[in-house]
């Protein structure tokens, strides 16, 4: 594993900790200050520092959330990154297992290749014709849903910006993942161990903020089941792929948790699904990875939010462009939601997207697709 400090909120060469003490003694003093922000800044720093000590003794770590560090993890896995980007108090790029070709080894890297040139040929077959699906397009459709026989556990890259605050307590609630007796997590416990002493070792940890983030853990795994509700607010709940889920949970407007089914259940595409001999043999190989836990393995996934947030994931996931199991989720959640509400005004917001892709509601589109089984939301792929 890789960590590395690529930015950061720094007014100076960075000294990360006594830096953010000073900056969030500061900014702590805005809310008692008799006169501008220049005298706050004009402080002796012991002031600065006493102040800062005082409002972590306090529990007021908001101040501490103005001071962000933006770190690059390299060779870490895919789960582990859908774990830190389950919590909302963050940024995120990460390498995309949709758009590149993904490095892995064995009987995965076999069938990820196998099934790479069997969609190759199913797209061309089905959409070859179609001025939107090129030679590149087709090739990362096919890499895309191939991925899914990849394990939620394969390596991957990403730059990770969260603030000072947010950091301390996602390093305490990994201290807990030794404990954790998830099968989906208890297997990420050596790569939190890693991660923390990577972060001790950028002087990025605060054991006063760490104290308070222990009463606290991560929100991506469900505690209970909950039942469906559509009305100022909703929740539904679903069968959806890894794949699927660390996509949704990029909507930080909405809340999105996770629990294990009880019995295997994998994603199929829907151009798989219409050749009954291809569907058979794309179980037979999911079954042959399913100890690796692959990424179109099936979960429950529960969603809440407003109607006004489903507006905005279907703003952008009611495209050709996105990927297409959550494009058919988000299309029924949408028929769900229009079927169990009676509020006139809930009624008018989500009706215009009725009509199949978000430009057809109209949204402005940059870049037409003009792919008519896209914009009609009747594709395959």
């Amino acid at each position: 594993m890789k960590v590395e400090i690529v930015a950061s909120t720094s007014r100076q060469l960075p000294n990360f900790r006594e830096e953010f003490d000073e900056l969030g003694g500061e900014l702590a003093g805005i809310c008692y200050m008799p006169h501008t922000f220049d005298d706050v800044k004009n402080q002796p720093l012991d002031r600065k520092l006493a102040r800062a000590g005082l409002v972590k003794d306090g529990g007021h770590h908001s101040v501490f959330d103005h001071e962000y560090v933006t770190l690059y993890l390299e060779d870490v896995p895919k789960m582990f990154a859908m774990l830190l980007n389950n919590e909302r108090a963050y940024n995120t790029s990460e390498k995309s297992g949709r758009y590149t070709k993904m490095t892995t080894v064995g009987m995965q890297a076999d069938l990820y290749t196998k099934w790479s040139k069997i969609l190759e040929k199913l797209i061309k077959d089905r959409y070859g014709n179609e001025q939107y699906f090129d030679n590149k397009r087709i090739r990362k459709l096919a890499l895309e849903n191939a991925r899914l026989f990849l394990s939620v556990y394969t390596p991957t890259s990403l730059a990770y910006t969260v603030s000072f605050r947010q950091l301390n307590y996602l390093y305490a609630w990994l201290g807990k993942l030794q404990q954790d007796s998830s099968p989906l997590l208890s297997p990420l416990a050596k790569t939190a161990d890693e991660f923390c002493k990577k972060l001790e070792d950028l002087d990025l940890i605060d054991p006063d903020l760490v104290a308070y983030g222990k009463a606290r853990d991560f929100s991506i795994m469900a505690k209970r089941d909950m039942q469906e509700y559509f009305g100022d607010v909703y929740c539904t709940k679903y069968k959806g792929s890894f794949a699927q889920y660390a996509q949704a949970e990029r909507h930080r407007s909405l809340t999105y948790q996770m629990a294990e089914l009880p019995t295997p259940e994998f994603y199929i595409p829907p151009l798989v699904q219409e050749d009954d001999k291809l569907c058979e043999e794309w179980l037979t190989d999911m079954l042959q990875v399913h100890e690796f836990t692959p990424q179109g393995s099936m979960v429950q996934i529960y969603e809440r939010g407003t109607p006004e947030a489903f507006v905005l994931k279907m703003r952008e996931r009611l495209c050709t462009c996105a990927q297409l199991e959550i494009c058919d989720q988000t299309q029924k959640t949408l028929q769900k939601y229009l079927e169990n509400t009676d509020d006139p005004a809930i009624i008018e917001m989500l009706s215009p997207y009725t009509k199949g892709a978000r430009c057809l509601a109209g949204f402005e589109c940059r870049s037409k697709c003009a792919f008519h089984d896209g914009i009609t939301m009747e594709r395959k792929i």
